[in-house]
């Protein structure tokens, strides 16, 4: 019997090696796999860029305005001396001091006692007790949501809290009103 001659068999192995098409969807597999992972981390990338923009954005705009409010309640304690509840003015001090101490950029995730969601829930709470103590309805929500799920033809006295912004109790102006009220606007306009 003759035996096959060895090179000649390793040749034929060479070429068609039989272990490779065993394999061939997986190295495919492989092969789009590592495309598809660097492709979605570059779009995760932007993506994330992105997104973290907007919800920082939505974010300083909720501080901004408790901030604003504060100031605002601060001011019309010092305007109108005595007739402010000096608890509301502590409460509104209080919110400006946990919105200076609020982190201002993003903590690395090695930095230890930064919960920035504990920090956030504290202002709110401020917030609530300032508006509390004033009298006034606290408002926890954008104000496109509030024009939104009002509508246009509610009472001014439940749309949206606003009416009871300007006073300290229910039907006490916080300031007077001198003079006789604007015409109305041609324009279409409600305010």
């Amino acid at each position: 019997m003759t035996t096959p001659d060895r090179t000649h068999i390793d040749a034929d192995e060479q070429a068609f090696d039989l272990e490779e098409l065993v394999h061939v969807e997986e190295t495919f597999y492989k092969v789009g796999y590592e495309d598809g992972y660097a492709h979605g981390r570059l779009h995760g990338l932007v993506e994330g860029r992105a997104l973290g923009a907007e919800k920082g954005f939505e974010l300083w705009e909720e501080l901004g305005f408790y901030e604003g409010a504060a100031r605002l309640w601060t001011a019309v304690a010092l305007t109108d001396a005595g007739g402010v509840d000096s608890r509301g003015e502590h409460h509104a001090s209080a919110l400006l001091a946990l919105i200076e101490r609020f982190p201002r950029k993003n903590p690395r995730p090695d930095e230890d006692g930064v919960d920035m969601g504990a920090q956030l829930r504290l202002i709110r709470s401020r917030y609530k007790a300032m508006c509390a103590s004033f009298g006034v309805r606290a408002r926890l929500q954008p104000a496109a949501a509030v024009a939104v799920e009002d509508g246009p033809g509610q009472n001014e006295d439940t749309a949206g809290g606003q009416k009871g912004m300007g006073a300290k109790k229910k039907g006490q102006a916080v300031w007077a009103l001198s003079g006789s009220p604007a015409s109305a606007s041609t324009q279409g306009l409600s305010f």
